[in-house]
């Protein structure tokens, strides 16, 4: 009997986007929000299910592509706190992001989108 639930149970999370960073971040927030609504402001706890519901929408959607595309684009900020070779610097013409080695001292970048070239210290 339970080896047929664990075979229907495996066949219905087959394929599915399981818990990535962002459904993990919007269940912590669903866990805070709802320790702040039971003590503090009671329309919190609305927010706290919604945060829930998302991060079960999350878990269990099949369009990974989407899912991935999303979760890529919430780490994108993350990268580059942990990323201690390189420097981020905005072109100042197109004001694109460019990253350049740090430490080098000062150099003459070339900006490969719209070819400014400006100095700066790294």
């Amino acid at each position: 009997m339970f080896a047929k639930l664990g075979d229907g149970l495996r066949r219905f999370l087959s394929g599915r986007n399981g818990m990535d960073a962002l459904g993990a971040a919007a269940f912590a927030a669903y866990l805070i929000l709802l320790a702040l609504g039971r003590f503090v402001w009671l329309p919190l706890t609305g927010l706290a299910y919604a945060a829930a519901l998302y991060a079960l929408f999350r878990c269990f959607s099949r369009n990974l592509t989407a899912r991935r595309r999303e979760n890529q684009a919430f780490l994108r900020p993350f990268r580059r706190l942990r990323d201690r070779e390189h420097r981020y610097l905005r072109c100042p013409k197109c004001r694109r992001t460019l990253r350049v080695p740090r430490g080098k001292g000062r150099l003459s970048i070339r900006c490969p989108h719209c070819g400014e070239r400006f100095e700066k210290t790294t």
